[in-house]
């Protein structure tokens, strides 16, 4: 005799808070509000509301040219402060300006120009106080590499001159762009593991590159990968000159050591600071009285004198090259953003304040397109100098400007005292940067947290190091796209069991004590349902009732009869995701097993509302917790269980008969 089971007459003995559908909103209101989300989600209007205009266009000034919001409350106490960290930092800017402007094969004083207008420009429109303005070596290494491909800086300098400052122009308006439009949730997907492989390879390369002045040889390869350095190396060993490379390795010692001092000794930090100066001080007085640059030890030479002039009309774009230097200055000021933004963010953790990252973006691009058109290129706020300013007690963004008229003053009157400076103390310089930059202690942290972001990683090292920069910046950024779609295309689900003594259900393979309930699956989904993965979820939930069926034909169990959805984690569905979970009951039904929505999301049930999901499962079977939908099947079981005790008892005298 066969069982009928009503459920609204068993749901009547237990009520259930019903999960509700949330109100509609008109679609462009709900378009509004995603948008305001994605693009101000900092919501810099609150300050806005309830203000006259007067005040409102005040405000608007103070965002957009933060000085004007704190010149007013500056002291003479912060500027004590600022002016000896911003004389520390120039000691550091000179030299790396010099060793930069080499390394991206620039005249030296374009480095120096770089270190006077751009921290100028910062100081008036960046959000952080600490963040220190200048060139970095990697953005340096990329126009090098770049630009280096069409034109030959040493065949044809005004011409590679001119495509460095246009690519400057396009890095900033990009980056201006960003900041602008809101878009600055675009430099996150570069990674943390991917900008470490990036950078760390980039470093590798520009130290290897740098071999080329501690040898002192006159030609060397324009590829950047290992095999083609060391072939350039090797094959040039009768080239090799001893006087140059004692004096390199003497100043990288003497570099690495200050460095290593400083790191044990942090109230010692400007010994450090200065080390690079001081390098090129006594480089040039040793070459001085030696005559070193007559026994092949290079030098600088002359060094223009005076402050930048104007690059507006060199700026080439009508040139067959415009292509590539918009491409390079697209890439080389996404690096430059990464750099800045990140480094901008890790000092104002520790000093407990909140950086704009849109703002850094508009501030970091405008600087560069004002420093394309005064003979500056690419600049961007360094670890290396930042970490000096920080240590040397800066408190605002004065201090770059302190800086920069430090690097001013250099210009105009000590350009002369460079001349005699060697190649080789500057290639030590940036030597003993770069190794800082090779984090190997955060890559044995990858691989001990997380195997594949240890991948990423590793695959954009080699890619730079072995192929190029351009390899390896591309390597890094399919690695973590193809991260995304994994999470995405492929979402974690898993099986949950109840705790003892608890109404608290979580996944059985990570909680031991954890038990299945009997005649029941709960399957959590651990992601949004899209396109992208609603066919592997289909699959997969199929595959967990298959396991879950075997298992307890296996045993004497209570055979599977419900399988409940736990929906908490589900922050959106589409339509392919809605499909998917109407092939789940199709396939249920046929198995004649009921499905169950546990804590579906007001988005989710909107959805499933408008597309008459809700009317195909019930409305009964969508419950608030997983343990409303467990203590349901529970009961229906039970009492099923009971009837047909009791029915199987009323039949027994007949059949006895």
């Amino acid at each position: 005799m066969g069982i009928n089971v009503d459920f609204d007459d068993q749901y009547s003995h237990h009520h259930y808070q019903r999960v509700e559908i949330p109100p509609p909103k008109p679609f462009l209101k709900t378009l509004k509000s995603n948008v305001k989300e994605t693009l101000f989600p900092d919501d810099p209007f609150r300050k806005f509301k309830n203000q006259p205009l007067s005040k409102k266009i005040s405000l608007g000034f103070q965002y957009f040219v933060p000085i004007l919001d704190w010149a007013p409350r500056y002291t003479l106490q912060l500027f004590k402060a600022d002016i000896i960290a911003g004389i520390t930092i120039a000691s550091l800017a000179v030299p790396q300006g010099i060793s930069y402007a080499g390394l991206a094969n620039l005249p030296p004083v374009i480095g120096l120009y770089s270190s006077f207008v751009p921290p100028l420009i910062y100081a008036m429109l960046g959000s952080s106080k600490h963040l220190a303005i200048g060139n970095v070596a990697v953005p340096s290494l990329l126009i090098s590499a770049m630009l280096g491909k069409v034109v030959n800086p040493h065949e044809n300098p005004k011409l590679y001159l001119q495509l460095v400052f246009t690519a400057t122009f396009f890095a900033g308006v990009f980056q201006a762009s960003l900041g602008f439009l809101r878009l600055g949730f675009i430099v996150d997907f570069l990674s943390h593991a991917t900008i470490l492989g990036f950078m760390g390879g980039a470093a590798t390369v520009v130290c290897l590159q740098q071999l080329k002045g501690i040898l002192g040889l006159v030609h060397f390869t324009h590829q950047t990968d290992i095999v083609s350095v060391m072939t350039s190396i090797f094959t040039q060993i009768h080239q090799w000159r001893w006087e140059s490379g004692v004096l390199g390795c003497c100043f990288l010692f003497f570099l690495l050591l200050t460095r290593y001092f400083s790191k044990m000794k942090p109230k010692f930090f400007w010994i450090s600071a200065m080390a690079p100066l001081t390098s090129v001080i006594l480089g040039s007085v040793l070459v001085y009285f030696t005559h070193a640059e007559k026994n092949g030890v290079e030098v600088i030479g002359h060094l223009k004198k005076g402050i930048n002039p104007p690059s507006y009309s060199e700026l080439a774009f009508s040139s067959k090259y415009l292509a590539i230097a918009i491409k390079t200055g697209v890439v080389t000021s996404i690096i430059a953003l990464a750099e800045g933004i990140a480094v901008g963010r890790s000092f104002a953790i520790l000093e407990n304040y909140d950086i704009d990252g849109n703002k850094e973006m508009i501030a970091f691009g405008l600087m560069n397109i004002v420093g394309s058109c005064t003979s500056c290129y690419l600049t961007t706020g360094p670890f290396s100098r930042t970490a000096v300013n920080y240590n040397a007690g800066c408190k605002t963004t004065v201090s770059n400007i302190v800086m920069s008229i430090a690097v001013m003053i250099t210009l105009l009157l000590l350009t002369p005292l460079f001349h005699y400076t060697p190649l080789v103390v500057l290639s030590s310089i940036i030597i003993s940067a770069m190794l800082g930059i090779i984090d190997y202690n955060s890559a044995i942290h990858l691989w001990k947290v997380d195997k594949y972001d240890f991948l990423v990683c590793i695959s954009s090292y080699i890619g730079v190091v072995f192929g190029s920069v351009e390899v390896g910046l591309i390597v890094a950024v399919a690695m973590s796209l193809l991260r995304i779609l994994l999470f995405v295309a492929r979402p974690k689900t898993f099986v949950l069991g109840k705790i003892p003594n608890s109404m608290t259900y979580r996944n059985i393979e990570q909680y031991s004590a954890a038990s299945s309930v009997p005649g029941v699956l709960i399957i959590h989904i651990d992601s949004p349902i899209y396109f992208a993965n609603a066919s592997y979820l289909r699959e997969r939930i199929s595959r967990w009732i298959d396991e879950e069926e075997e298992k307890q034909r296996t045993s004497t169990e209570i055979e599977l009869q419900y399988v409940i959805l736990d929906m908490s984690a589900v922050g959106n569905i589409d339509t392919s995701g809605i499909s998917m979970l109407e092939e789940v009951k199709r396939n249920a039904d046929r198995r004649c097993l009921k499905v169950l929505l546990a804590n579906p999301g007001g988005e989710v049930m909107k959805k499933l509302d408008k597309s008459n999901f809700i009317d195909k499962i019930g409305k009964e079977w969508i419950y608030l917790t997983i343990g409303e939908a467990v203590n349901a099947c529970n009961y229906i079981l039970h009492d099923c269980k009971f009837q047909s005790k009791r029915i199987n008892s009323s039949v027994a005298p007949d059949d006895n008969v």
